[in-house]
């Protein structure tokens, strides 16, 4: 074969999505992860990018692997499953580092699959983990101020809502004036709401907390009736998911049924419940509080870059 005609057939886009310069600052931002975590004694571990069950959140939706005769196995939204199993089988504070996957997640600040920073410190709780979260931020992006404000006050500061009540139909409003779907249910009208708080507020760096209980996910819920969970987020984008961790097996399945509940009424196909994860509840999850980062968005920010691709190697265009 020629070789005019080997280069009529390469594709015009081999090359990668990043610069081998912005690799070298991802490479020194991992290098200063592990750095960060050693110093304080938290253990870096390797759990399964392929597990035999997925999270019931309806929010997410799960790939699949082709594996002939198997049931599933999924490729894994989060390691938080795995995680939590361990540390029910006696772990110490452990965190990780790798992909992740996510169907349906594609544009400026989305990829179907991401590098995610997740960790577990026992004993921790929200405030506390915080901190954490915001020490390691200042370790990869520099130093800065943090402001922290509620979700109620946030939205409510802005549309005049009570995320909060009982009665709906003041929040779907204010959404359906930002172009919300008519059809679209309270769980979107909130996400829409809060995401356009947040580019108003424009506030550099925002810890967002007390979560209304319906949007607890895996976190508990105080006796204030917020769920114990904070979002961090950096010059507008969300780069970090924290809980202090829902412990209780009962409510854990509760929590899975009503989100089958819900993807049921949107049309959507039930997800099992992971069995596994129950029984590793029921021995006994430890008090802890755990946090996702988007190690992809923060290396992005780094990079003073317009999304993630410009921080990963390949995207899902170009891979």
């Amino acid at each position: 074969m020629s070789s005019a005609n080997i280069g009529s057939r390469t594709p015009a886009d081999w090359r990668p999505s990043s610069t081998i310069d912005a690799l070298r600052t991802r490479a020194g931002m991992l290098r200063a992860t592990r750095e960060f975590f050693a110093g304080r004694g938290v253990v870096e571990v390797q759990t399964p990018a392929l597990g035999a069950a997925t999270v019931t959140d309806p929010a997410l939706e799960s790939m699949r692997a082709d594996l002939p005769g198997a049931r599933g196995p999924y490729l894994q939204t989060s390691p938080e499953y795995h995680m939590k199993r361990l540390l029910a089988a006696g772990a110490p504070s452990i965190y990780q580092i790798g992909p992740v996957f996510r169907a349906g997640e594609q544009g400026r600040w989305h990829n179907p699959e991401f590098t995610m920073l997740e960790w577990y410190r026992r004993g921790f709780d929200a405030p506390r983990m915080m901190d954490e979260v915001a020490d390691l931020v200042n370790v990869l992006l520099g130093p800065a101020a943090y402001e922290t404000q509620t979700y109620a006050h946030l939205i409510g500061s802005r549309f005049r809502v009570d995320p909060n009540a009982a009665d709906d139909a003041a929040c779907l409003e204010a959404a359906r004036d930002l172009g919300l779907d008519c059809g679209a249910g309270i769980e979107e009208a909130l996400d829409l709401l809060l995401a356009e708080a947040i580019a108003s507020a424009r506030i550099r760096r925002l810890f967002v907390t007390d979560f209304p209980r319906r949007l607890a996910a895996l976190a508990r819920v105080g006796s204030a009736g917020t769920a114990a969970r904070f979002e961090l987020v950096v010059n507008g984008v969300e780069v970090a998911n924290g809980y202090h961790e829902l412990c209780d097996a009962d409510e854990l399945e509760d929590r899975m049924a009503a989100d089958n509940r819900r993807r049921r009424a949107a049309g959507g196909r039930q997800v099992d419940a992971d069995r596994r994860l129950l029984a590793a509840h029921r021995h006994g999850l430890p008090e802890c509080a755990g946090v996702a980062v988007g190690f992809d968005r923060l290396v992005a920010l780094r990079l003073g870059a317009a999304g993630v691709r410009e921080a990963m190697a390949f995207d899902w265009k170009t891979a």
